[in-house]
């Protein structure tokens, strides 16, 4: 199909956009040039011939002609395109845009792109709410908007080619890219109670089982006790970005040390400049972590 990218357009920035007279573009494609073109032709042999069938063709194909940008036209008015709830991203990466479709009518070969982005062709558009995902690729973190948004079609003859444009004005967070690389961290060594390793005495209680009583202690004339153990706890990493780094690239280490550390199951922490996470594991505390560094 064909983009066109005119100089001069009424660019609209919103939440919804309803297609109509007032944003919706229409000219001639290469094909409906042509088209006229040999409607021209026929027409001027018909006048140097006099021939009134060759006049009658040229006339059904203007006709056939004026019908198809009617219907080139009618496939896009009243379309309406909603923003949806846009997921997180990485910078610099592919990253999809939710948007809902809403059709009173049955549409067809519809083309939705996002500036930079891969198109999106749907062959058919059934009538009702219809949910879709463009793919753009932000360059910064933080809450980006998307690029703007170009919905063309060329249905039902390629005679015409229809289009608009639109700038959905929902942010989407967007993450620091993630990098491999230095990160600062403690990892401080704790402890909790178990089986493995033999850690104090302490006085025996009721109910305790008897293989943890010290016998050789009673046998020595000291008060009964029982033995306590402990296992060495799992690894708590405390993140914050690398000291003399550009806080940027830091970031994005960070990002990607976050990510990495959440796959494995480990419990990891982050320090900011006016926020600090406490060690935690699980999808919530990443998604909140990598937050942190898109909004830091």
């Amino acid at each position: 199909m064909h983009s066109v990218e005119p100089p001069l357009l009424r660019r609209s920035r919103s939440a919804q956009l309803r297609l109509g007279l007032r944003n919706v573009y229409i000219v001639p494609t290469r094909f409906g040039l042509l088209w006229l073109a040999g409607v021209a032709l026929l027409q001027l042999v018909a006048i140097q011939t006099r021939s009134n069938g060759t006049l009658l063709l040229g006339c059904l194909l203007l006709g056939l002609m004026l019908f198809a940008m009617h219907l080139t036209h009618d496939n896009l008015n009243g379309l309406h395109l909603v923003c949806d709830q846009p997921a997180p991203g990485f910078a610099s990466q592919s990253v999809p845009y939710s948007l809902r479709l809403r059709s009173r009518v049955a549409r067809q070969r519809l083309r939705l792109q996002l500036k930079g982005g891969e198109s999106l062709v749907l062959e058919s558009l059934e009538v009702g709410e219809t949910s879709i995902n463009l793919s753009w690729c932000p360059q910064q973190r933080g809450l980006q908007r998307p690029a703007p948004l170009h919905i063309e079609t060329i249905a039902p003859l390629g005679l015409f080619v229809c289009w608009s444009r639109w700038e959905p004005s929902c942010e989407q967070l967007i993450i620091p890219a993630r990098r491999p690389g230095p990160v600062a961290d403690r990892q401080p060594r704790c402890f909790q109670d178990g089986m493995e390793d033999w850690q104090d005495l302490k006085p025996y209680r009721a109910g305790e089982r008897f293989a943890l009583v010290d016998w050789s202690s009673l046998a020595k004339g000291r008060p009964l006790q029982s033995k306590q153990f402990s296992d060495p706890e799992q690894h708590q990493y405390q993140l914050r970005p690398v000291p003399g780094l550009a806080f940027e690239t830091a970031l994005e280490h960070l990002a990607d040390r976050i990510w990495r550390l959440h796959q494995r199951g480990e419990i990891y922490g982050l320090e900011l400049p006016g926020r600090c996470l406490p060690p935690q594991r699980g999808l919530r505390h990443r998604d909140a972590c990598l937050e942190a560094l898109a909004l830091a």
